[in-house]
């Protein structure tokens, strides 16, 4: 009931509010957009030797979650211009997304309470410095105004944001909303990326944007504890630096892009084998927490047009592992790829069909503390007898109308955790109902 209550108060709210259709302006000086997406899962039981207290529950289950946002966007000044988005979220991913390293909804959050909760999810300002006088339309879309803007310029963004806005973009699987849902394909695993439980941090990104090449710095906050809501305010101590670039082309006449990416993240970091030193049996990553420890890492990401209807991705992503995950996922390394096809060729060209895979892994050190019975945030089975995990996912998205998508989704998972003495394999049915204004 409290889900039905808030979602039908912020949709009609929102739909009220965007009685005009913004996108016939010519240039925006104000903007609403909205979205809520519902997503359903359903996993299957399946056979475990062991579990432990962070591992993928062997029984059948059923999750629901939802998100709802508010877009506003406002024009301040010439190149100016301020968004903020207030959110509302619910419920919970299969196992409370614990178990599985590549979770299987990009769209839950690791929180105790299931219960929706508002709160601001992005508060940012940004300032486009041009360095042309050549420049291009943009439409209207969520954070973005509706408006010309210059095909080459400088941009500077501060506030509160999520930075998986800014980098790792892919156009085939970057949106768990309406792409590819799990962590594993909607982000490069092994990218430890900033944020606060629910997946936002104050930040500051610097951006130089030709319609060739482009380049992005970012400094952020990362929380006091892993996985945490408050932020580390301690910069000298505390922060992650991201920087990556991009590269357009053409193939056959067909759109392509290729980014590379880096990160380096201080923080109040554990290591894994002092903790295993200290307690070879049920070690506590938390008590061997200190200032001075880091975590580096790099990634590759791909897109590629074959034909006008059907596109491929690829990401492959590395970071040292030595000592603990600090905000998004354990995976120290991971490999993934796909194909993504629209529904032109059966006359429904905004539906959309996606097929992928990803591998990932653990450095040897991760390895011996999840063996010795220690537990991460996402992970800890009491054991492990490790091994790749292995993620499968197909799905196809219908449209329903032009602001209404369906999607049916399969994930099947192998060696959830990392570990084959819980093999699998996992099969998970999930249904998505996306609306966006």
């Amino acid at each position: 009931m409290k889900y039905s209550i808030l979602l039908f108060v912020f949709l009609n709210i929102t739909l009220s509010l965007h009685a005009t259709d913004v996108d016939s302006l010519k240039t925006e000086n104000f903007s609403i957009h909205a979205q809520t997406t519902i997503i359903n899962q359903n996993k299957t039981s399946f056979s475990a030797k062991y579990s432990g207290v962070n591992s993928l529950t062997t029984a059948a289950e059923s999750q629901t979650s939802l998100t709802s946002t508010l877009y506003l966007g406002v024009r301040l000044w010439s190149g100016a211009r301020a968004f903020l988005n207030p959110e509302i979220a619910g419920g919970s991913g299969i196992s409370g997304a614990l178990g599985i390293a590549s979770a299987t909804n990009g769209e839950t959050y690791r929180i105790g309470d299931p219960a929706p909760k508002i709160y601001m999810a992005r508060l940012f300002f940004t300032q486009i410095f041009s360095l042309t006088q050549a420049s291009t339309t943009q439409a209207s879309d969520l954070n973005q105004l509706a408006g010309r803007i210059p095909t080459k310029y400088i941009s500077v963004t501060l506030g509160k944001i999520s930075i998986s806005d800014f980098f790792d973009d892919n156009k085939f699987s970057h949106d768990p909303r309406s792409q590819f849902m799990s962590w594993g394909l909607m982000s490069n695993g092994a990218w430890d990326y900033p944020a606060n439980t629910r997946g936002y941090t104050p930040s500051v990104v610097l951006e130089y944007v030709t319609p060739v090449d482009e380049l992005r710095y970012a400094f952020s906050l990362v929380p006091t504890t892993a996985n945490g809501s408050v932020m580390d305010w301690n910069i000298s101590h505390a922060g992650s630096h991201t920087l990556e670039y991009t590269h357009r082309y053409k193939i056959s006449n067909q759109d392509g892009a290729i980014r590379l990416l880096g990160f380096f993240t201080n923080a109040h970091m554990g290591n894994y084998r002092e903790a295993v030193a200290l307690s070879p049996q049920n070690p506590t990553i938390q008590s061997v927490e200190k200032y001075g420890n880091t975590k580096y890492g790099f990634g590759i990401n791909a897109e590629q047009n074959i034909t006008k209807e059907l596109g491929c991705f690829f990401r492959a992503s590395w970071n040292d592992g030595n000592n603990e995950t600090w905000a998004f996922t354990e995976i120290d390394r991971s490999l993934s790829a796909g194909l993504s096809l629209t529904g032109e060729l059966w006359k429904r060209k905004n539906d959309n069909v996606g097929l992928a895979y990803v591998v990932s892994g653990i450095s040897d050190a991760h390895q011996s503390y999840l063996k010795a019975g220690g537990n991460g945030f996402i992970l800890g089975d009491g054991s492990l007898n490790y091994t790749p995990e292995h993620l499968t996912e197909l799905y196809y998205s219908f449209q329903l109308n032009p602001n209404i998508y369906f999607s049916a989704t399969y994930q099947l998972v192998f060696n959830p955790g990392y570990n084959t003495d819980r093999q699998g394999p996992v099969n998970i049915f999930s249904g998505r109902l996306h609306i966006q204004i």
